[in-house]
């Protein structure tokens, strides 16, 4: 896409944009109310039940960097629409699935499809708007993103004991194909006319990595695990090497080198996705095995966390404009900390509203982190960056899910085994709710430090274009 976009080329845009961000985390957060009944359905031990968004997370994590140099060669709209595509296709697969194998290769295509998604949407906005807009744009996308996430558990809920759990993987597919209608004849972008060479050694090195990484913790406490995780640390190490020398890796790390702004706040996303991504899942497991309610009385409870995000994203996403986007963020790390540390202390006799407070607590400061964050990011870099930094959001992101997921499987695996979650498992499954929340809060501690540290920036008035 060309400079700045024309007001009507921007509507567009938009609409896409944000329709595509709303029903993507509505399948996701549907789905994570439905893990129960898929792991009654297929007789999935606690442990294994957390590949089902381990899957999504990792393939996630392994492709969107790959497209996000694809989308930089070939144009982001048109990848964007084709992820589209992907994601119908793929959760058509998943929703159908007959066996166990059927549903988690079907989450990783989901993955793979998201990937394209999470490549490109933010470069896409950054690219339409001038610096003075771009955070209320951005901040438009991340609450519709927490729109999705607050209707996905009420209509994943309503589904799920209405219908079954496989009507959650068809939830966005009408939404879906009016992306593709508007979409459709309408991105008209210029094919780069110098298209550097696809680096496949740097592509190998990290999916490798990341691959490393999942296996690693899916075998624990094994002696196997810890040489894969070994192995996981040793690819990274070896992709940054490369990347910091190579003439066009997936990744630019140089990105990161002498951009003080720019590497603090992935740092500090990384950090807060990971605390907090899990959050949903967990809570859902508690609500339905410990308290025993339905998927749906669940679903009602679960909207509050992303309820406060959408309603604070788009004002934060505006105050950050003119104001200093490192004190929003860094309040909003604190606030979710707080409300953290209140969900390690829940067991079987806490109250509900002790969970509904906890859950304002952390939607409330990831609603003032994000769009600030996200702002200060795309603000610290020139526009011909705006893809490897809209990328590097993206990937932190993904990595930070990711790494919430590994921390629910390492408390999964290690607390409750390869038991399935009944009636005798649930003294674990309390304990393990209660220590990953509790690690969550810890994490969040270097995080805040991180965001204060940043440095000072005002983007409406900061020349990076």
């Amino acid at each position: 896409m060309s400079a700045v976009s024309t007001a009507r080329e921007r509507r567009v845009i938009v609409a896409m944009v944000i329709l595509n961000s709303f029903t993507t985390p509505v399948s996701l957060s549907a789905t994570n109310v439905a893990l129960p009944a898929i792991a009654d359905h297929f007789a999935l031990s606690a442990a294994v039940l957390s590949w089902v968004p381990m899957a999504y997370l990792m393939a996630s994590a392994m492709f969107i960097l790959i497209f996000g140099r694809l989308a930089d060669q070939f144009g982001r709209g048109r990848l964007f629409l084709l992820g589209t595509c992907a994601m119908i296709l793929s959760s058509a697969y998943t929703g159908l699935s007959a066996n166990s194998f059927m549903l988690f290769s079907g989450r990783f295509l989901q993955g793979v499809s998201a990937a394209m998604l999470y490549a490109t949407h933010l470069a896409i906005i950054a690219s339409a708007y001038p610096p003075n807009q771009r955070g209320k744009a951005i901040g438009m996308v991340i609450s519709s993103v927490y729109v999705g996430l607050m209707a996905g558990p009420v209509l994943g809920g309503v589904v799920t004991d209405e219908f079954g759990w496989r009507g959650n993987f068809f939830l966005h597919v009408p939404l879906s194909l009016v992306v593709l209608i508007i979409g459709y004849g309408r991105i008209r972008e210029p094919v780069p006319a110098a298209r550097p060479a696809f680096d496949f050694t740097a592509a190998a090195l990290y999916c490798l990595a990341i691959l490393f990484l999942c296996l690693g913790v899916s075998v624990l406490p094994s002696a196997a695990s810890a040489l894969l995780l070994l192995l996981f640390v040793a690819g990274l190490a070896v992709y940054v090497r490369y990347a910091s020398f190579a003439p066009n890796p997936i990744w630019d790390v140089r990105l990161f080198f002498g951009n003080a702004i720019f590497t603090r706040s992935c740092g500090a996303a990384l950090i807060m996705y990971t605390a907090t991504y899990a959050n949903i899942v967990l809570l859902s497991l508690y609500l339905q095995e410990l308290k025993s309610l339905s998927a749906s009385r669940a679903g009602l409870i679960l909207i509050v966390q992303p309820a406060a995000m959408a309603l604070l994203s788009p004002i934060a996403g505006r105050l950050s404009d003119w104001g200093e986007p490192r004190v929003l963020a860094s309040a909003g790390m604190l606030l979710t900390a707080l409300g953290l540390l209140l969900l390690s202390s829940l067991d079987a006799a806490s109250g509900l509203s002790t969970v509904a407070i906890a859950l304002a607590l952390t939607g409330t400061g990831f609603g003032l982190f994000t769009s600030p964050n996200s702002n200060a990011i795309m603000s610290s870099v020139h526009r011909k960056d705006y893809g490897a930094a809209s990328g590097a959001i993206a990937t932190v992101r993904v990595l930070g899910q990711l790494g919430s997921m590994v921390l629910v499987a390492l408390a999964m695996t290690l607390l409750i085994g390869d038991r399935l979650i009944d009636a005798s498992a649930l003294p674990q499954l309390e304990r393990a709710i209660q220590f990953t929340f509790g690690a969550a809060a810890a994490i969040c501690v270097p995080g805040i430090l991180l965001s204060i540290m940043r440095g000072r920036m005002h983007p409406a008035r900061t020349g990076t274009d």
